[in-house]
């Protein structure tokens, strides 16, 4: 998922530096989204860890 974010972001840099606004900021905010659901699933896969050890 982190994979997929980092990628998005680069695409979105790239269109940035052309000029292409639109899909500069289509691929912000997919980057955006990718990152928060990866950051929740990592906190949730951490605590169900946590939990599981003890």
């Amino acid at each position: 998922m982190l994979h997929y974010a980092v990628i998005f972001f680069v695409i979105a840099l790239i269109a940035a530096v052309f000029g292409f606004g639109g899909i500069a900021a289509g691929a912000a905010g997919i980057a955006k989204i990718l990152f928060v659901v990866f950051l929740v699933m990592a906190v949730a896969s951490f605590l169900i860890n946590l939990a599981k050890g003890r």
